[in-house]
């Protein structure tokens, strides 16, 4: 089994906020960068199944030098391969998502791992636009995960109670909180990621990655109705809401295609 992990960095909460000279931009000399709290839960999925199912486990990340620190901490958690995406630095979903897709496509991972959200940004838009580019299923916003022979179980949380969503691999995976507990990097995991290479690749500008051939139509998870419990209520079937929001997001795609030349 092959496993991606997209990981973001973004300042630490805790960081004091300076203004710079001109009293209008932002002083970031002193900001502490951290994985984003989200991907941790990514990270620590895929590491789980790396130490129960053999798997392989490659941390990228998009962004420039700096985001080394990123994947360095993930070599420590005991990933086995990082890499680099070097563009130029964007906030832009759909250029990171392009970015991802261009260094996925062709490289045959069963799962890609993200967190729900970029903290911070908290657009939730990056995982969706992914799976849509590399035409797999997706799952989003998970809180737990059973991975199966060629297929996936998913658990979320609705507003009606626990949503069950069932797909077939590949697929896009975005972790929420309560999904695991992220684990700390040991001094031994340290020292032996400060040996380990980053390989850097080149995305295209704007924040693209590497063209590739146009996306195949995407298999999407199926909801279905979680067993009634006590004092909780079943979740209604989310199919219709979400291929509604899947053809809406598909449709854009294509024009950004078609029309704009972006994809």
């Amino acid at each position: 089994m092959k496993i991606l992990v997209a990981l973001k960095q973004v300042p630490d909460t805790e960081t004091k906020i300076k203004l710079g000279p001109d009293g209008k931009s932002l002083d970031l000399g002193d900001v502490k960068w951290i994985t984003s709290p989200y991907d941790e839960y990514a990270l620590e999925e895929a590491l789980r199944l790396k130490e129960s199912r053999d798997a392989e486990v490659t941390a990228v990340s998009v962004g420039n030098d700096k985001t080394r620190s990123v994947l360095q901490g993930a070599l420590a958690l005991g990933v086995q391969t990082a890499v680099l995406v070097k563009t130029e630095p964007t906030d832009d979903p759909m250029a990171i998502a392009s970015a991802l897709a261009g260094f996925a496509r062709g490289k045959d991972f069963d799962l890609i791992f993200l967190g729900n959200k970029g903290f911070g940004g908290d657009n939730a838009s990056v995982g969706p636009m992914l799976a849509e580019l590399l035409g797999i299923a997706q799952a989003n916003v998970v809180t737990r995960l059973e991975v199966l022979d060629g297929s996936f179980r998913a658990e979320r949380e609705g507003d009606s109670g626990t949503e069950i969503l069932e797909g077939t691999l590949p697929a896009v995976i975005t972790a929420q909180r309560g999904l695991n507990e992220p684990r700390y990097a040991n001094l031994k995991g340290i020292m032996a990621a400060k040996k380990k290479t980053i390989e850097e690749i080149q995305g295209l500008p704007g924040g693209r990655g590497r063209p590739g051939p146009a996306p195949r139509p995407a298999r999407g998870a199926q909801a279905g109705r979680h067993p009634r419990r006590p004092g909780r209520s079943a979740a209604r079937p989310a199919a219709g809401r979400s291929q509604g929001a899947v053809s809406l997001q598909s449709e854009y795609l294509r024009r950004g295609q078609n029309d704009s030349g972006f994809l």
